[in-house]
């Protein structure tokens, strides 16, 4: 079984950094689509980035653009999320998801597509 675990959370003023980083516990991320997704409660989980392990070709939701960047290691056990110029509404549990045997991070805005999922970590932006 595929165990994913989210580090990196935590409470930051606005306009702070965090990074974020999913690792796979005993399988590598090849071939995997890896996503972030964000979820507050009351709100559905709302997808944020993707990346597709082996081009490293990526996604994001436009309200990340040119603030979150998601990224791999080169062992391809651990993917990223550099979230600099946060926002209150940034906040929210973060999750990441990976599907294996993917071609592409096409699909990724479905987050009922992915296969695993790791138990998330708490990011809290304050004005």
């Amino acid at each position: 079984q595929v165990q994913l675990a989210e580090s990196g959370g935590g409470s930051v003023q606005a306009g702070g950094s965090l990074r974020l980083s999913c690792s796979s516990s005993e399988y590598g991320l090849g071939s995997a689509c890896v996503g972030w997704y964000r979820q507050v409660p009351g709100k559905t989980r709302e997808g944020v980035a993707a990346i597709y392990i082996d081009d490293e070709s990526t996604e994001y939701d436009d309200s990340v653009k040119g603030r979150f960047i998601i990224s791999q290691d080169n062992a391809k056990t651990t993917v990223y999320l550099q979230m600099t110029d946060l926002k209150p509404d940034d906040s929210g549990m973060y999750f990441c998801a990976a599907r294996f045997r993917a071609t592409n991070c096409l699909w990724w805005k479905i987050s009922r597509a992915f296969q695993h999922s790791g138990q998330g970590t708490q990011v809290a932006v304050s004005s």
